[in-house]
Parts: C-alpha cells; structure tokens; sequence
C-alpha cells in the first residue's frame, strides 16, 4: 500500500509478470510501422530529422522491423514528401543494430525505381480487399491494382529485395459493409503467388471481433497458407485490437503490425483511428511470456518523445501509464 501523502514515480512501476501460455509462440516478430504508416496522417509535416531521431530511437528500443517511409507521389502523401531525404540519413543505422531492417513502401515502378536508387532491402506494397477502397485509394479496380502490382514484385525480387504485400479491408469496409472472407482469401493468395514474402491482413477501420479474425485465419489455412506467411495489422476503433491479436496468436500468426505510441490512422478512411500501439502490444506479450527481443521503458521513452514533437499526448494507455506526465 503506497504511504499517505505518497505517489510512486510512475517509471518506478514493474513491468508486467510474465504467465507463460503454452497454446501461443515463443516469440513475436513486431514490425513497426510508426513512422510510415503513423506519420503519414499527421496533419502538420513533421521535420526529416525528427522522423530520423524517431526511427533511430525505436531501433535502439530493439525494433528490429521498421517501415521508415513510403515512395509514394508527394500530391497524395505529403507527409512522406521527404523519403529522399529521409532514407540516406537511416544508412549507419544497420551496422548499429544488426538485423535491422528499415521498408518502404512503394505504390507503383515508378515508386520502385526511386526505393532502387536507395538501394532499400525491403519494399511492400498495398492492396484493397474491396473495390471501392481500391478505387478511392488506387484510383483504380481491385483487379487493376493487382495487375499494376506485378511487375513491380517481379522486379523487386528479381533485384533480390524482400517483398510484403498489404491487403487492407479485410474484415469491414466502410461503404461495402462486412468483407467476405473468401474476397479476402482470394486477394492475399494472389498477392503472395506473385511473389510476396509476407501478406499483412488490414483491420482498416478497426471493426473486427476476435470470431473474425479466427474464421479468416482458419480460411487461409484451408487455401494452403500456413500462418507463418502472415502478419495482422489491427486499428483500435472499437477497442478490440488487442483481444483480436491474442485471437491471432492463437491461430498461429508470429508478425504483429503495431506503431509506437498509437500513431496513425487511414488518409483515406476517414473513420479509422490509430494502430494498435507498440507499447500496448509490448505489454501484453511481455505478460504472455513472449519474447520481442524490445526493451519496453525505451520504446516508452521513444514514443514519449515523439508525443512531445508532435505537441499532444500519445494515445497508448502504457506510454502513458509508465511515462506519466512526458507523455
């Protein structure tokens, strides 16, 4: 019991006891998506050299899986305007933090030859489980996405480059309703035939339920996907994405899609809210028992700082737990 008249320092607090549970993995691979994903629906620019900071401080964190930028066409992403800039200045991270790896994320060749130019590793792509999200973040069908993603993958991995397909909507979409899974089904094993490593199956507006998201899973299993090959990508809306993570673990999935401090949301949905965050993420498989290989009180400290450039608190329930007033 905390002494009258005394409050603990909130960075004083334990991390969480670890209750091992020998239905879910080992081991949980996070690919930060921050600093793209999250950053991209800011509604100020935020400076190359704090988005370089950021990046350098959540690969200290021990995120070994960051998304630093997207190649996309400055008109339709203006807060990524400056991956160019960007890019070489993460070039001594690597060496730094071995098994680092630092995607971007390019929408068509054109966005492929400049992440070329860079020489980047590891690229994604993002597809739309739905046309009509196709068509307002595309400009174009589903199926014309899927034809204009080809030979960007072929080139890709014919230049020895690691490839992750996106597909987004995959549970519910705003103007189509609920997604059938087998529309879902059909895209992501069209996405890794082509040639993707790795298939991130999008929550966009934050709609799925636990059920779901074992029904999909079971769904990719029955079409010959082991769950290896796939990753999840949750938003919160309705304050579900941790519980439908732990419905993934179960399923199998060892990749969870998360950005630090909750950043993010969709530019081209406007009813999704932020990503599942790290932080809280971190917490709960530190709790399972599942190694991440991240120091939590730094990504804490990362987001914290992040929170302050930004000028606002960062919505993750942890950072602001553990980092109390910084954050």
């Amino acid at each position: 019991m905390t002494a009258p008249g005394h409050e603990p320092d909130a960075l004083d607090l334990g991390l969480p006891a670890p209750v091992p549970d020998p239905d879910l993995p080992v081991e949980v691979r996070i690919h930060e998506v921050g600093p793209r994903d999250g950053l991209q629906n800011e509604s100020s620019l935020v400076p190359v050299e704090v988005k370089a900071e950021f990046i350098a401080r959540l690969a200290a964190a021990g995120l070994r899986t960051v998304e630093a930028t997207s190649f996309v066409h400055p008109k339709w992403v203006p807060q990524l305007a400056d991956a160019e800039d960007l890019v070489p200045r993460l070039a001594g991270l690597p060496a730094r933090h071995p098994g680092l790896r630092l995607p971007v994320l390019v929408p068509n060749e054109r966005g492929l030859d400049r992440a070329l130019v860079h020489g980047v590793g590891d690229i994604a792509v993002f597809a739309s489980a739905t046309e009509t999200f196709a068509r307002r973040n595309l400009n174009r069908s589903a199926d014309e996405a899927m034809a204009m993603f080809e030979p960007v993958v072929r080139r890709a991995t014919g230049a020895g480059l690691r490839v992750r397909g996106y597909l987004s909507m995959c549970f519910g979409d705003p103007w189509e309703g609920p997604v059938p899974p087998e529309q879902v089904i059909g895209f992501g094993v069209r996405l890794l035939e082509m040639g993707c490593e790795e298939l991130s199956l999008g929550d966009t507006i934050g709609v799925a339920t636990p059920g779901q998201v074992g029904a999909l899973l079971e769904g990719f299993a029955r079409a010959g996907v082991p769950a290896g090959r796939l990753a999840v990508h949750f938003h919160d809306t309705y304050g579900q994405a941790l519980s439908n993570t732990l419905a993934a673990l179960r399923a199998g999935i060892t990749t969870v899609d998360a950005s630090a401090g909750g950043l993010g949301g969709c530019p081209y949905a406007k009813s999704a809210t932020g990503n599942l965050a790290t932080e809280d993420l971190v917490w709960m498989l530190h709790g399972l028992g599942i190694r991440t290989g991240v120091d939590l009180r730094a990504l804490v400290g990362a987001s914290a700082w992040m929170a302050d450039r930004l000028g606002r608190p960062s919505p993750s329930r942890t950072v602001q737990a553990l980092a109390g007033g910084r954050a």
